[in-house]
């Protein structure tokens, strides 16, 4: 099923975007990301978000394929609740590779870095809520299961926005195409095959 792209919403719309045969393509404005004061001091919430709110426990799914060439080009899912509360997870350049990347923001901002093996086709990310727990998954391209990447709690609310983020902190234009992007029913609670 196509997504429903005229249905979603912009928080920071990019000055260029594309909707296509069930694709987003993003060129992103200058110097924009979402952060909250750990490490740098600053907040950021200028970030490229394309949403739709969600009720209830979920699974969402898109496959990301980026121009990464700066330092932090990112692009991936959003969660959000406020300025406050969100949480975005995708692929990341940072030390001259692309990393999986997830920034849990409960008032301030953590992040966390996975290497993962490079696929020029994109890499398929998932997040599931589970009532107060997030869980960030991606799928690998060596074997096709998918990987664990992060369990990170979140505030219960009746619903919570959700859909493609892409930033670039260092820069403007950074490309990236968004693909197959799915909301449905939660995955089974169960962790381990």
């Amino acid at each position: 099923m196509m997504p429903d792209f005229a249905a979603m919403t912009w928080l920071n719309p990019p000055p260029h975007h594309v909707f296509g045969d069930g694709t987003l393509h993003v060129r992103t404005g200058k110097e924009t990301d979402f952060w909250r004061e750990t490490f740098y001091g600053f907040r950021r919430d200028n970030g490229h978000f394309l949403y739709r709110p969600v009720a209830g426990d979920f699974s969402v799914e898109v496959t990301v394929k980026g121009d990464y060439k700066v330092l932090y080009d990112q692009a991936g899912l959003m969660l959000r609740l406020s300025e406050m509360h969100w949480i975005k997870a995708g692929i990341e350049y940072t030390d001259g590779q692309a990393y999986f990347s997830v920034v849990v923001t409960n008032d301030r901002s953590d992040w966390s870095l996975v290497a993962i093996p490079a696929d020029p086709n994109g890499v398929r990310i998932r997040l599931t809520r589970h009532a107060e727990a997030i869980r960030v998954q991606y799928r690998d391209v060596t074997d096709g299961h998918w990987k664990p990447v992060r369990l990170a709690y979140f505030p219960t609310s009746r619903s919570v926005d959700v859909g493609m983020m892409c930033c670039s902190p260092q820069r403007e234009g950074f490309e990236v195409t968004f693909s197959g992007f799915t909301v449905g029913p939660a995955i089974s609670r169960e962790l381990h095959d």
